[in-house]
């Protein structure tokens, strides 16, 4: 009976420790998933995007720019996405490099809605194989012409699959309504980014910008079509800043290289 009791107490006292010891082991997971969320990988690559008809060398004058103006040197990798899937890279990332250029650039550069929406799953393979490669989980994005575009369509439809998220987007003259000009009249391109704006990342920073080399746009792009920005990601994101940008090279060619550009792009996505 003695040597009874005496089990009887020692599974009692077990059965505290146990009972006691759960929610040290709850706070614990708790911390352990909130950890999780939260980590940001010391990575944080600045991903660029051309334009139709431009390649993956088109950023190379850009990168260069920026590297003489800001005190830590720049990585560029170049990736071209052929029309089977198959990566193509050229440049490197040097090692401990936090803050590299990336440039993704497609075989099929034609203009069009059809090839913009293909670009933008080409561009989703060419990410999900960087991310493996490189171990990042968060970036920025900047995008020119279509390439704005291209990533717009991606951060709506295939970014949270990647369990990554963007922190900052540029877009650089971006015809949100392709080629019309008419404000009256929505494109299929401009109702499908309105359709996915709620799939857009609450804690994205997005900043627009327009090129004005006449009243109605950049010379290429209407006005009107870069405008429409605001009716995607107003209300949908972190903040959202449009940008009307004037002057020299503010034709739709040239602004990448514009000098103002090229200082928000070190302001607004590098520091």
């Amino acid at each position: 009976m003695r040597r009874f009791n005496h089990y009887r107490g020692l599974w009692v006292l077990g059965l505290l420790v146990i009972l006691l010891s759960l929610p040290g082991l709850f706070w614990c997971s708790q911390q352990t998933r909130h950890a999780r969320a939260n980590y940001q990988s010391a990575m944080a690559p600045v991903i660029l995007v051309p334009g139709s008809s431009a390649t993956q060398n088109r950023f190379n004058a850009l990168v260069k720019e920026l590297n003489t103006q800001t005190k830590t040197q720049h990585s560029l990798l170049r990736v071209e996405v052929k029309t089977n899937n198959q990566l193509v890279y050229s440049g490197s990332i040097r090692r401990g490099d936090r803050r590299p250029f990336i440039v993704i650039g497609f075989q099929n550069k034609t203009d069009g809605l059809t090839n913009i929406r293909r670009q933008a799953a080409w561009f989703a393979i060419a990410f999900q194989a960087l991310q493996k490669t490189y171990h990042f989980n968060h970036f920025s994005a900047m995008g020119h012409s279509n390439g704005g575009l291209v990533l717009t369509l991606f951060m709506e439809n295939a970014l949270a699959k990647t369990g990554a998220h963007a922190d900052r987007l540029m877009t650089i003259a971006s015809p949100f309504n392709l080629e019309e000009a008419n404000p009256k009249v929505d494109t299929p391109l401009f109702k499908q980014l309105v359709a996915g704006r709620q799939n857009l990342s609450k804690h994205l920073v997005v900043y627009s910008l327009a090129g004005s080399q006449s009243y109605d746009g950049d010379g290429i792009v209407p006005f009107d079509s870069v405008d429409r920005g605001k009716y995607i990601f107003q209300k949908q994101v972190k903040s959202f800043t449009q940008i009307t940008v004037s002057g020299a090279n503010a034709n739709h060619a040239n602004l990448p290289e514009n000098q103002q550009i090229v200082h928000l792009i070190r302001q607004d996505l590098l520091d």
